[in-house]
């Protein structure tokens, strides 16, 4: 009558799951692109302060090249995120996992072939039998 704890799961097959899983990391590595855009922001203005309001090291604007570096970085970060990403993503890796598998597969096989001409089965049981 009452079924208490027996919560029905909703059934996801594996490739549905698979998808879920990297619609999730992609919405992380864009939303920690964005986390990271804001701060450059905030970053720079506050390198701009120091220098010129608080002046350390007012004789110099070294801020510019810190900015830079850290512009620098961002565009690797975002290309990593947009470009890298999208070209080497989930099919990507499916068919390089693809190929590793079927080398090692080929290679097992070349090893059992190589196995069987230099120890074949039927001269190890002559062997037993004598």
């Amino acid at each position: 009558m009452f079924s208490f704890g027996k919560k029905k799961k909703p059934e996801i097959d594996l490739e549905q799951h698979e998808l879920l899983e990297n619609a999730q990391k992609r919405i992380k590595q864009k939303k920690r692109l964005f986390s990271h855009f804001v701060i450059f922001l905030v970053g720079s203005l506050f390198l701009v302060l120091i220098n010129k309001i608080l002046k350390y090291g007012e004789t110099y604007d070294w801020f510019v090249w810190a900015i830079l570096v850290w512009a620098f970085l961002f565009v690797l970060h975002a290309f990593n995120v947009l470009v890298t990403q999208r070209f080497m993503g989930q099919d990507w890796e499916r068919s390089q996992r693809e190929k590793l598998v079927a080398m090692q597969k080929k290679r097992i096989a070349e090893i059992q072939k190589e196995i069987e001409t230099e120890f074949p089965l039927s001269n190890i049981n002559k062997k037993k039998d004598q």
